[in-house]
């Protein structure tokens, strides 16, 4: 994946998140064209509303549960039918987890696992698929510095931030390789 390209269409997944939302306004004052996607129709529609009037070139959304794993393949067709391809992609979703609850829920530890970790790497995994097929793509994907090492108030985030961290860094290797 050497080749590189303008980046003018843009993939945001948590497009409601506030980082996402700062991120978008900036891509959208640069006049481009932007594919939002979120759990919350009607944050994500103000959103949507927001970036055109900040000079979005084009916006779109798609509604979805991130741990709908099956929606992955469906939301990203429908991207590349809107933008006609995707040269960025931010993944900015995520929950902050509750580690009272999850220090005494194994269900609510999975449920967060599978938020912040599964879904995340089964996105990214089809993402990387289509950059590589098309020889060219970006991937920007939020993480956190409690991931950086085991803390007592958020382990269960620190784990999880941890693994997708290393994950990436392995990805890195994988598609730099010389």
């Amino acid at each position: 994946m050497k080749e590189t390209r303008k980046i003018e269409n843009i993939l945001i997944i948590g497009a409601t998140s506030a980082i996402a939302v700062e991120t978008a306004r900036l891509f959208a004052e640069k006049n481009m064209s932007l594919f939002l996607v979120g759990r919350n129709q009607e944050r994500l529609k103000a959103v949507v509303d927001d970036l055109y009037v900040r000079g979005a070139k084009l916006v779109d959304s798609f509604i979805m549960d991130v741990n709908e794993i099956g929606a992955h393949a469906e939301m990203l067709k429908c991207a590349k039918n809107v933008l006609n391809n995707i040269d960025a992609v931010l993944i900015a979703h995520g929950t902050q987890l509750d580690q009272k609850r999850c220090k005494l829920s194994v269900e609510a530890t999975i449920k967060e696992i599978n938020t912040n970790f599964i879904s995340t790497i089964a996105m990214i995994i089809l993402i990387i698929d289509d950059f590589e097929k098309q020889k060219y793509g970006c991937l920007a994907v939020i993480t956190s510095v409690a991931g950086d090492r085991g803390r007592q108030s958020n382990y269960v985030l620190g784990s999880v931030k941890a693994a997708v961290s290393t994950f990436l860094e392995g990805l890195h290797c994988r598609l730099n390789k010389e």
